[in-house]
């Protein structure tokens, strides 16, 4: 059975609600986070702290990778919306327990020390990766 480009182009409407959502999502993620640290994460970027990219970089994966999940096992726009806002309060708690156990973590991010930078992506990554595997109801 072929299927024709009309037929192939059918989901296109859906995938343009999903995509358009997950993207706002992502957006609204960040502006929180980065409203959250107390550091500026965009600025050290720009100046070359590898640190504060593999932090920022591994929060954002931390939260795509459950979001991809929430649209991949959700029923419709609103169950992806409601798993994504799960999945963003877990990327915000992971930092949370972060900074509590290492206080010293946003510093040394700031400082440019990839050691943290790369901890602190590499949990955010963890508890995505967690998170996404605890979606696929």
């Amino acid at each position: 059975m072929e299927i024709s480009a009309i037929e192939s182009l059918a989901g296109l409407p859906a995938f343009a609600a999903y995509f358009g959502v997950g993207l706002v999502l992502l957006g609204l993620f960040l502006v929180i986070y980065l409203w959250m640290t107390p550091y500026p994460e965009i600025k050290l970027i720009r100046e070359g702290n590898t640190a504060a990219s593999a932090s920022l970089g591994g929060a954002m994966i931390g939260f795509v990778l459950p979001l991809a999940s929430a649209v991949e096992n959700s029923v419709s726009l609103i169950d992806m919306l409601i798993w994504s806002l799960i999945a963003l309060l877990v990327q915000l708690l992971a930092y949370f327990l972060v900074h509590r156990l290492l206080p010293h973590l946003p510093r040394d991010v700031a400082d440019g020390k990839l050691a943290s930078g790369l901890f602190l992506g590499a949990t955010a990554i963890s508890f995505g990766l967690l998170s996404a595997a605890c979606m696929s109801y």
